[in-house]
């Protein structure tokens, strides 16, 4: 369990690439949970500095700001796949083919989608539901005043021009 309370799904190394000039590959232990993918710095050999929290270089990718997850090809013995997020930014990811995070990842993604449609129509129900419609003032009827002479209400009515 993550300390965001997220049950960890999957764990492993991803590389990504980096958004630099050389746009190298870099390695990345990544944390897919039902949330979102979350980026982890490599534990470097030796002891972890102390000036820096490790908590500060984690990088999360939250399925609420994904739209797709986009399989590029297979090229030798690495998948290549794009995450594309919400705003239109392209994160570009590669991992061994027989570790399956694309699908893994696309299939959490779906998974994520699908529990907030739910959501929404259960609360558009309630919404609904709770709503009360304001009573209608009852109708009540009145009945016609009699007429002052029996011989007012023996004619017909005739407008008046």
């Amino acid at each position: 369990m993550l300390e965001s309370g997220c049950k960890a799904l999957k764990e492993g190394v991803l590389e990504k690439r980096s958004n630099g000039l050389l746009q190298l590959w870099k390695k990345k232990r990544c944390i897919l949970t039902e949330e979102g993918l979350l980026l982890v710095p490599p534990k470097p050999p030796g002891p972890p500095p102390a000036a820096e929290p490790a908590a500060a270089k984690i990088k999360a990718l939250h399925f609420s700001d994904m739209k797709t997850v986009d399989c590029v090809e297979r090229k030798g013995k690495y998948v290549y796949f794009t995450v594309v997020m919400a705003e239109g930014k392209e994160i570009d990811f590669r991992s061994p083919q027989e570790q399956g995070w694309n699908a893994e990842i696309t299939l959490q993604l779906v998974q994520y989608k699908n529990r907030q449609a739910i959501l929404a129509v259960k609360s558009s129900r309630q919404k609904h539901e709770g709503k009360k419609f304001a009573p209608r003032p009852a109708l009540t009827f009145v009945p016609p005043q009699p007429s002052r002479s029996s011989r007012d209400s023996a004619l017909p009515f005739v407008p008046s021009y």
